[in-house]
């Protein structure tokens, strides 16, 4: 009678670490574990299950404290942040002033390409074990918002094991920090198995409370959308991020599962390099690079029919907008800028001709296959619609590993990619993708290399401009500039259903972005 109570409380025990740990799928692998050589969502959003920032987007996306409790604006150029006490590394390593100064101070690497943020929050110094001063150059009214996308390391753990400086993701560096991590986070990286699966667990230290009673989880990519599907389907995984368009209305028939929708704060668009005088990959009538001719950009502009895409591709999960920011809100609800350039065909051919490119020119298009919802997909449908205008696109779709590295390295000539996040500030794009190419990171991820001289002195003015209603003005006018030189062709926001078996509860969340410290699984 003993043994088998005994047995049968084990076998309950078993069952219930079972139950709470988490299998996980999407398209695409996270890039590294390193938290300052990539800035990418399913990279960010896995790495922010270990690591941490001063502060933290809540449910409801406000900003909130995190490893800092509190934070005052001294003066125009002075921020002074008061850190958490008690907090510990996952090796047992207590957390202080001075990982913040040497985390920040990593971050304004090149090799980083979060720098453009840790530049514009400012100076680091340590006051104190536990308060940090930001000494700023201009002012900077979202500095707190800021801070919430530069990950926190331990100083003593970098120096010990040799990466003091983020790995160079853009020419396959690997170092320590690729597959092995020490956050202050919920959870603890076990294992790392590129492109096979990843395993987390949780933290028992950790200095939070779990709103969820998830014990581990396990992150898988599945590439292929039907074997994604089934597989959750199965039972072999638990919870999909990213379900192809097409399954979601069969999934929602079947009763062990259960599907979220939301919009997600990302704008996916259309980059065209501007920079050189010939295409780096293509061949046009006369010898030059088409691009950096507005009527050629607008041409590709107006030849795209974005609702086609939605019905067709999308399924409806899309929101076509000719806005230029991960969200409605970057240009204050202004309908004006949300305004798509009409699709017309005939327009779009009169403007080539114009421009001397009537029987078009050829063109390559890097496209990503496994980080947007149907990214490929899209960019053949794209490269069908341009025909229509005799601009002939070979399609070149790889990776998410291969895609990023090779367009940060502006070696590229026509691409597809997305920008977005948890802000819904217009700064988030402005700077860092819409800007010219300057220093501290600015235009870091312009990878077109396009030039609008106007709009980006709007730009830089109002990322100083403390005034709400002169900043909201500023920013409204940046935006317009770049509407009208066409320097990147908006497609849609997407719109992103989560499927999941009927046991989890995830809340859903605009920055598509899945906190593990917040699901529970039922019995």
């Amino acid at each position: 009678m003993y043994r088998s109570t005994i047995l049968a409380l084990m076998a309950c025990l078993v069952s219930l670490a079972q139950a709470q740990t988490l299998r996980w799928a999407s398209q695409g692998d996270m890039q590294t574990t390193d938290p300052h050589s990539q800035n990418e969502v399913t990279t960010n959003s896995l790495n922010s299950q270990v690591y941490e920032t001063l502060t933290r987007r809540m449910q409801d996306m406000r900003m909130g404290p995190s490893l800092a409790t509190e934070w005052t604006q001294v003066s125009p150029l002075l921020w002074r942040f008061k850190l958490r006490p008690g907090v510990k590394f996952h090796d047992g390593t207590p957390f202080t002033a001075d990982d913040v100064v040497f985390s920040m101070q990593r971050l304004r690497d090149p090799n980083a390409p979060q720098r453009v943020y840790a530049n514009a929050v400012g100076i680091p110094k340590a006051v104190g074990p536990l308060t940090v001063e930001f000494t700023l150059d201009k002012p900077n009214p979202i500095v707190p918002e800021m801070l919430g996308n530069l990950y926190v390391m331990s100083r003593r753990w970098c120096e010990e094991h040799r990466v003091t400086r983020p790995l160079n993701f853009k020419q396959q560096e690997e170092s320590y920090a690729s597959r092995n991590a020490n956050g202050t986070g919920p959870f603890m990286l076990v294992s790392r198995q590129p492109g096979v699966k990843t395993v987390f667990k949780r933290n028992p230290n950790w200095w939070n409370k779990f709103e969820g009673n998830l014990q581990e989880f396990v992150y898988m990519p599945i590439s292929n959308d039907a074997t994604r599907t089934a597989a959750l389907i199965s039972g072999e995984v638990d919870f999909v991020l990213d379900p192809p368009p097409r399954d979601v209305a069969r999934l929602r028939t079947l009763p062990h599962l259960k599907v979220l929708d939301g919009e997600e704060n990302r704008l996916v668009y259309i980059g065209m390099e501007q920079t050189r005088d010939k295409l780096l990959y293509g061949r046009s009538p006369d010898g030059k690079n088409p691009f950096k001719d507005l009527r050629v950009r607008k041409a590709l502009y107006h030849a795209i029919d974005a609702e086609a895409i939605k019905a067709k591709l999308m399924n409806g999960y899309a929101l076509p907008t000719g806005g230029l920011t991960p969200s409605p809100r970057g240009a204050y609800g202004d309908a004006r800028l949300e305004t798509r350039l009409p699709y017309d065909v005939a327009l779009a051919r009169k403007l080539l001709a114009e421009a001397g490119y009537a029987d078009g020119f050829d063109v390559t298009m890097d496209c990503p296959n496994n980080r947007y919802v149907n990214d490929e997909r899209i960019c053949i449908a794209l490269a069908s619609m341009w025909a229509q205008v005799k601009v002939r696109v070979k399609v070149n779709a790889m990776p998410r590993t291969l895609f990023f590295p090779k367009i940060e390295k502006f070696d590229t000539s026509l691409f597809l990619t997305g920008w977005g996040g948890g802000s819904t500030d217009a700064e988030i794009m402005l700077t860092p993708v819409l800007r010219n190419r300057g220093e501290q990171g600015v235009g870091t991820a312009n990878y077109g290399g396009s030039i609008n001289n106007d709009a980006d002195a709007l730009a830089a003015a109002s990322t100083a401009e403390t005034d709400p209603k002169k900043r909201e003005a500023l920013v409204k006018s940046a935006l317009q500039a770049f509407r009208e030189q066409v320097n990147i062709i908006p497609l849609h926001r997407q719109v992103i259903p989560w499927a999941m078996k009927r046991e989890v509860s995830i809340p859903h969340s605009p920055n598509n972005w899945a906190n593990m410290d917040w699901v529970t699984i039922s019995k």
